[in-house]
């Protein structure tokens, strides 16, 4: 899948504004995923994603434990909007982030978070039973 591709897909089913819109949900969600993933993982997920989206997910010097509740939180900070809108966006963003790359390294990356986490591999659409909505 391509950058613009990528981008396009969220910006359509998120029903954002802009592109830039788009590229500020997918870089907020996949920089707070890289944080919360090993290094080794991280690269891994990066490797299939085109190369202007590889720099999204560079992961930090330490590895920070968080709570699905707290990913949103820092999403949310990230991309400057509330609470529900950033949920949403994370959701749209790893929706298409499923399509993108293998289900052998989604495989990979759900085996490195606790299965509270499983709701946001859940795609975009339903309920999300977590205390940030």
């Amino acid at each position: 899948m391509t950058y613009d591709h990528f981008v396009g897909q969220v910006q359509h089913r998120a029903k954002l504004a802009s592109t830039g819109e788009a590229v500020r949900a997918v870089e907020a969600t996949l920089q707070t995923l890289a944080e919360r993933l090993d290094e080794h993982e991280a690269k891994h997920l990066a490797s299939q994603l085109p190369k202007t989206m590889q720099p999204y997910l560079q992961p930090g010097e330490f590895r920070v434990r968080m709570s699905l509740d707290d990913f949103f939180h820092r999403v949310s900070e990230r991309e400057n909007v509330p609470l529900p809108t950033a949920v949403y966006h994370a959701r749209v963003v790893v929706e298409v982030l499923q399509e993108a790359v293998s289900l052998g390294e989604i495989e990979d990356v759900l085996a490195e978070l606790p299965a509270e986490w499983a709701p946001l591999f859940g795609g975009s659409r339903g309920e999300l039973k977590a205390s940030v909505v």
